[in-house]
């Protein structure tokens, strides 16, 4: 699916781009992931200042998107970021926004906050030795096994929770637990008594990760954001949105990643002819560019599907995020292998966007995770 932007939104995708190559070049990246920094704070409120948290958040709490179709604007900004690869929590404070977007009114002054920057809120779904597929499992149960144990009108929550973006720098989580009538969606600060955040390794050099463990935290009866077949409805959003901003995110990595191998082949000689002119190179780059042509167009057509019925996209989102995460690996080792020795060395930026795509494989469903998903909705259409 191609997309016909609008003047508001290509300038939209153009300014973000601008902000990325002036504030995060590859020298800021590489050195964000050697201070094992995953993000300035003040280079995200900036960020933030240029919309990119702004699509999925009510007008009244100052969001709106350019022209209706919100996923599809945020798409852009996404592959932008994995053009850059560049650090910052996009993918998770907006999932976690999709979210919130149904939680009420109660909750006006988190959003605004999170929106302008002054929250970092990370997403804890997540289990040890789990993926995503439970949270797809029939029924409405989301299988957590994090639990919300009554207390009094709140909950003493107890569990652990892994693969948490950017949750050694949050200051606020968004926990999926399980309550006592089914699953239970709560706001939990980082700071709270019973909360050790503990940072762990991810392939991305910027993308951190934490494991966060839950020992008899108090959670107020007002930090509830959703409970029973509400705070299912709200997570499988979540999982949307994340989704279909990772794939996008991917398709962009992917491009860069490619265009440095066509300039590669072209710019290098063996016996007096450059290496694009061989016929058998030729070839891969031409299988390359039609898988990469075809990661761009169901990322598109997942971002539309959300846009134009959210109720719905459940196949369209799986199908993208199954086929970007399986091709798009499948071009960055070619593209390693097609830059020769050069392609494995640390001082060569490829192996930047060969981790960004990596990560963006595993993170939100896998490509075998979505695969089932897609199998169990055509068995139950």
């Amino acid at each position: 699916m191609t997309l016909d932007l609008t003047a508001d939104q290509r300038l939209f995708q153009q300014t973000a781009r601008e902000f990325l190559a002036e504030t995060v070049p590859v020298a800021t990246v590489r050195a964000l992931g050697e201070a094992g920094t995953g993000f300035d704070r003040a280079w995200w409120r900036s960020a933030t200042e240029l919309g990119w948290t702004a699509m999925l958040v009510a007008e009244e709490y100052g969001g709106g998107s350019l022209s209706g179709r919100p996923l599809t604007e945020l798409s852009l900004v996404a592959t932008e970021l994995g053009r850059a690869c560049a650090p910052g929590p996009f993918v998770s404070t907006n999932a976690v926004l999709a979210g919130l977007a149904s939680a009420g009114a109660g909750f006006d002054d988190t959003i605004a906050g999170v929106a302008a920057g002054e929250q970092v809120i990370a997403w804890a779904v997540y289990e040890p030795g789990r993926g995503m597929e439970v949270m797809y499992a029939p029924g409405g149960d989301l299988g957590a096994q994090v639990h919300a144990t009554p207390d009094g009108a709140g909950y003493r929550l107890n569990g652990v929770k892994d693969r948490v973006e950017s949750g050694d720098q949050a200051d606020l989580f968004l926990v999926t637990a399980q309550g006592p009538d089914g699953p239970v969606q709560l706001l939990v600060p980082a700071d709270s008594p019973g909360v050790t955040v503990t940072p762990t390794w991810t392939l991305d050099l910027v993308r951190r990760t934490a494991r966060i463990d839950f020992a008899e935290v108090p959670v107020a009866p007002t930090a509830v954001t959703h409970t029973g077949p509400a705070a299912t409805a709200a997570v499988r959003a979540q999982l949307h949105a994340a989704a279909v901003l990772t794939a996008a995110e991917i398709v962009g990595a992917t491009e860069v990643a490619l265009e440095s191998t066509l300039a590669w082949l072209n710019d290098r000689f063996t016996f007096g002819r450059p290496l694009a002119s061989y016929q058998a190179l030729k070839h891969r780059m031409a299988d390359n560019k039609t898988w990469l042509e075809a990661c761009r167009a169901t990322a598109n057509a997942a971002a539309a599907a959300c846009d134009d019925d959210p109720d719905t996209a459940g196949e369209a989102v799986s199908v993208a995020k199954s086929y970007v995460g399986a091709k798009a690996s499948v071009i960055g080792q070619d593209c390693v292998q097609l830059h020769g020795g050069i392609g494995v060395t640390w001082e060569h930026d490829l192996h930047l966007y060969l981790r960004r795509i990596g990560l963006g494989r595993a993170l939100y469903g896998t490509p075998e995770e979505h695969r089932r998903r897609i199998t169990d909705l055509l068995v139950t259409a």
